[in-house]
């Protein structure tokens, strides 16, 4: 896959989230901080005095609008989709400012999930949101996307899925494969692989409390106006560390997660489909590892 495409996945990030929708009102409030690391020159892989930090906070819920439960049990669901990630960064010792200082991805949209028989079942999304930079919103701003996933259950701990999504990440409408795996162990013993989530092992010392080993993918794009021109720059980090989880009633848990940020780079394109065949000749703009914190509140109401 070109490098190009991490862009457009990011706009598309948050679908993963929304195949853990469930019949109630649910959803997450999370921050997050990466203090200052030295960033790395793509051009020569120098690791120089310039540096940069991140602060995010995220928020997205789950709006059931009907839920109707079929002869066998199995739910239909159409819901409202709401979310909202805003980027705070912090530059220092740079001769020309080379990342923004603010991101802010905003959408809203419907999703629909219904079984397909007894293995089957099919989610479609539908969203539209704004992907700036904050130095100026306008129309190109503006992206949309939509899919439709059609996925295998194995078993309850497995399933497998795949299909189009449409996107307007790069100007004009196409279309990308999107891929979800989902795998989960029973018992005290915990392993669970969510792509394009991450995955996580750890073990569950009681109905409340759960110690778990972590790692995670997330990112965000934005339009930005460049000599003229719109182009599309993606933020893309990999997380690992430790995370304590604590369920505070049946509806309400809490999310504490430390660690390191072991990747963190910008990648810039063209908003044109001829981007994401070109190679690029050199290595993106990254940042040194560093020290990783999030705190997380999940909630779900019957």
């Amino acid at each position: 896959m070109k490098r190009n495409l991490l862009t457009a996945f990011c706009c598309l990030w948050c679908m993963g989230y929304w195949f853990k929708a469930q019949s109630g009102i649910s959803g997450e409030l999370k921050t997050e901080y990466i203090p200052h690391s030295s960033y790395i020159r793509p051009e020569d892989s120098v690791k120089t005095n310039s540096k940069s930090d991140f602060k995010r906070v995220d928020l997205n819920l789950s709006i059931p609008l009907s839920v109707k439960k079929d002869s066998d049990g199995k739910v239909k669901v159409w819901s409202m989709l709401l979310g909202g990630s805003y980027a705070k960064v912090s530059h220092k010792n740079y001769e020309n400012q080379l990342f923004p200082d603010q991101m802010l991805n905003a959408q809203v949209g419907i999703m629909h999930m219904r079984p397909l028989g007894k293995k089957w079942s099919m989610m479609m999304t539908a969203t539209v949101g704004v992907y700036t930079d904050m130095e100026r919103i306008n129309f190109d701003d503006v992206l949309g996307q939509g899919g439709i996933v059609f996925i295998r259950h194995f078993s309850p701990n497995l399933a497998l899925g795949g299909g189009p999504v449409l996107t307007t990440a790069f100007g004009v409408p196409m279309i990308l494969p999107w891929i979800y795996f989902d795998w989960k162990t029973n018992g005290k013993i915990k392993f669970n692989i969510n792509f394009p989530e991450g995955m996580e092992a750890g073990y569950q010392f009681s109905d409340r409390f759960a110690l778990k080993a972590v790692v995670n993918l997330s990112g965000m794009s934005v339009e930005r106006n460049k000599d003229g021109k719109s182009t599309l720059l993606g933020y893309q980090q990999i997380t690992a560390g430790l995370r304590p989880e604590i369920k505070l009633n049946d509806k309400l848990s809490l999310r504490i997660t430390g660690g390191t940020a072991l990747l963190r780079s910008f990648s810039e394109s063209d908003r044109k489909i001829k981007s994401i065949f070109k190679d690029k000749k050199m290595d993106d703009p990254r940042f040194a590892s560093t020290f990783y914190v999030a705190l997380a509140v999940r909630w779900n109401l019957p």
